[in-house]
């Protein structure tokens, strides 16, 4: 179960599944650009979430919210 509070982008219950991978491979780019080495436990459960959903909240909790959140943020700006 992910929090509604955690519920954005790739991690929205109502998301397409296409976006919704999209989103996961956008993410993890974003990892690795942005963490690094210390982000490789997410970036492998985003990896893993893209065939199988219930590493979603895997993946919430090891969110490094400052880069990465930020990051995405401005990758899916809608204006």
């Amino acid at each position: 179960m992910i929090p509604a509070a955690d519920a954005w982008g790739p991690f929205r219950p109502d998301l397409d599944p296409a976006e919704r991978l999209a989103q996961l491979r956008s993410m993890r780019a974003i990892v690795h650009l942005t963490t690094g080495p210390r982000g490789d436990a997410l970036a492998r459960e985003l990896r893993l979430a893209e065939q199988d959903l219930a590493h979603l909240p895997a993946a919430v909790v090891a969110l490094d919210r400052r880069h990465a959140l930020a990051s995405f943020a401005r990758l899916y700006r809608t204006d």
